[in-house]
């Protein structure tokens, strides 16, 4: 697994948890993309170059505060790695916590974030990235 790719992922992490939005969009690459299903949000869409971080970021914005990626496990499937993610918000008017999980491939090219896809599952994040889904081993780590 690429050591460089794993460091450049914790310090997108990091950006994405500082809020600062300068800071994330140095980060990612100016044709980064981000899907995000219907399954795992009330407005799934998909998000393209720094306008689209932007949007995204800003639909966290309106109604949370307190956002937060936590990675879990890491496999490494080429040229993307496959990581179990807990992500935890609060309402901003009802102060109510929220904790999802789920699974992404995320692509890294030259340091900065290309690509991140989120799954409700590991094994339909196993299946985008091309590794075999090990049944077990999904089940072990999956998100939820």
């Amino acid at each position: 697994m690429s050591r460089s790719n794993i460091d450049a992922l914790r310090r997108v992490i990091e950006a994405f948890n500082s809020g600062d939005i300068e800071r994330i969009l140095s980060v990612t690459h100016p044709d980064f993309e981000a899907v995000v299903p219907p399954e795992l949000s009330a407005e799934p869409d998909s998000y393209h170059g720094h306008e689209g971080v932007r949007r995204y970021f800003d639909t966290f914005a309106e109604a949370m505060e307190d956002v937060r990626f936590e990675p879990g496990r890491v496999w490494d499937a080429g040229n993307l790695l496959v990581v179990t993610m807990r992500m935890t918000v609060r309402g901003k008017q009802t102060g109510i916590p929220v904790e999802q999980r789920f699974a992404q491939t995320w692509a890294i090219r030259d340091g900065l974030a290309f690509s991140v896809h989120t799954f409700p599952s590991l094994a339909q994040a196993f299946e985008a990235a091309g590794l075999p889904v090990d049944t077990q081993e999904a089940d072990d780590a999956a998100p939820g």
